[in-house]
């Protein structure tokens, strides 16, 4: 029988008490390990990460809890290569992919272990300037920030193991507020293992890190009011979670980022070498991590006129692209996570190609080094609709976001045309666009701002710099409005505001003096 991982909480490993869920691997079909968190002391688990873990943080500053960030980078660094070795085992990425969860997940750590020092020695912060409260300037109101007393609970998708942990945790921990991570059951074992590591390396104080694997039945029901929740999944779960007492009656603060159907849209006066961009994004993105990314490309806007261009040097590009077995290097790319997810894809596959028309089918290229009948593989399609009036009356295209190598291609009129078909996406975290003309650019990106979490503009003159159309940077937003969740993480320190509560101190200037001082 495989191993059962254990879960950390209440600072100790514990076993569930079931026979756990076994993770398989996607590629293999061979089992991996085995997860439960069924009997685990839930009560006791958040009690102990609120009064240990959250006191003990609290005592330290900014520039403190930033060092503790810093040296569990170091020691993630070090089990670098047996995360590696994990996630081509349980997620099937090929090494580029994996690149982009665990060194990503690095490279998030260290950028709040820099702002950590940038904050100094202070245990609360600012925000914004004081302003009087009368004719007499002595007596003001400031406005401040400082951790919450509770604990940071985070529900997370099975995309980005490594990251998705970190990208949260980061910002949590620099704030002050004890960490309970709850990773997706089919990827936990790289979440796990993490933990793992830096809990044995003794890091971080006791009940600041804990991490449950397995069923999240009973979780939510442990919240208090001044606990917050980081979700990331389906806009089926985030209603559960929005719906529940702990939200609704104790006002919990929650953070979404749910489904999302992204867009890149090719600007009218494009040029040549900005429809090469955009093919070279449109592949990259479906391609990586096999379009298992929120912020994955779903749907290609080009004008009318551009369309057979757009989708020839798009198909040419996936045509290049090996698919199959992770660990031989001539493969590109990996599989889906598991057959469940391989299903899903295909049926939402099927419900495109009622509407749309195939330009580029994923089912012609032949797996590398894997068996199709045991491989979760499925090779990169591109769909099509042909006309501007087929994208209008088009639906699903519009609605259905299907989580894997898949990417529709619409043409459109007009730009004011295009900006309706994005809008049609009902919010989104991301939107890409690719143009030669600065002030075209520039216009359409304040048009698209508001229904976007993000708006990455590529022009020739960066092509070698930008940082991606998928890359979530953490001094940059991540999340969306609409159907894209709500939510708002990172942003440099804008990601800590989910973890502060903000108050307004009304005091004379001499008091508010001693709790900002100058030099702070």
């Amino acid at each position: 029988m495989t191993e059962l991982l254990s879960n950390f909480l209440a600072g100790r490993w514990q076993n569930g008490s079931g026979a756990g869920t076994e993770l398989i691997d996607p590629v293999l079909g061979t089992p991996l390990v085995r997860v439960d968190a069924g009997g685990l002391d839930l009560a006791e688990a958040f009690a102990f990460a609120r009064q240990e873990g959250g006191s003990a943080l609290r005592k330290l500053s900014y520039r403190q809890r930033g060092a503790l960030l810093a040296e569990v980078g170091k020691v993630l660094q070090a089990g670098r290569d047996a995360y590696y070795e994990i996630a081509t085992a349980n997620s099937g990425t090929v090494k580029n992919d994996t690149a982009v969860d665990i060194d990503g997940a690095f490279f998030t750590l260290g950028s709040y272990a820099k702002m950590g020092e940038s904050l100094g020695d202070r245990h609360h912060l600012p925000d914004g300037d004081s302003a009087r409260l009368g004719k007499d300037p002595l007596f003001q109101s400031q406005h401040m920030l400082t951790p919450t007393r509770g604990v940071a609970l985070f529900i997370n998708a099975f995309n980005f193991p490594a990251w998705g942990l970190w990208e949260k945790a980061a910002p949590a921990l620099l704030s002050g507020v004890p960490v309970i991570i709850k990773p997706a059951t089919a990827t936990a074992w790289l979440t796990q293992r993490m933990v793992q590591d830096v809990v044995n390396a003794g890091v971080l104080p006791a009940g600041a890190l804990s991490v449950i694997c397995g069923s999240s039945t009973g979780l939510l029901d442990q919240l208090q009011p001044f606990d917050v929740v980081s979700f990331t999944g389906s806009a089926e779960t985030a209603g559960v979670i929005r719906s529940h007492p702990a939200v609704t009656q104790r006002s919990v603060r929650v953070n979404i980022e749910a489904d999302s159907l992204n867009s890149a849209l090719l600007l009218p006066d494009a040029s040549t070498e900005a429809l090469e961009l955009l093919a070279k994004e449109v592949a990259r993105e479906m391609t990586v991590k096999s379009g298992q990314k929120c912020t994955a490309i779903r749907r290609v806007l080009v004008p009318q006129a551009l369309y057979a261009q757009a989708a020839e040097a798009i198909s040419a590009r996936l045509a290049k692209t090996t698919v199959g077995n992770p660990r031989n290097e001539a493969v590109r790319m990996g599989a889906l996570i598991n057959r469940a997810q391989l299903n899903t894809v295909l049926e939402g596959l099927a419900q495109l190609k009622t509407e749309a028309e195939v330009l580029h089918d994923g089912a012609a290229h032949a797996l590398v080094d894997a068996d199709p009948a045991l491989a979760c593989c499925l090779g990169p399609t591109l769909l099509g609709l042909r006309t501007a009036e087929a994208s209008d009356a088009s639906r699903h295209v519009h609605d259905t976001e299907v989580f894997g190598p898949v990417a529709t291609l619409l043409p459109y009129r007009d730009i004011e045309h295009a900006l309706a078909l994005v809008r049609r996406g009902q919010g989104s975290l991301v939107t890409s666009l690719y143009g030669s003309d600065p002030a075209a650019l520039a216009r359409v990106a304040l048009e698209l701002a508001d229904s976007h979490g993000r708006v990455h503009i590529i022009s020739p003159d960066v092509a070698a710099l930008h940082t991606g159309h998928g890359n979530v940077m953490p001094q940059s937003l991540h999340g969306g409005p609409g159907r894209a969740g709500g939510g708002e993480e990172l942003g440099g320190l804008r990601a800590l505001n989910f973890y502060h509560r903000r108050s307004a101190l009304q005091a004379s200037t001499a008091v508010l003096a001693q709790l900002f001082p100058v030099s702070a």
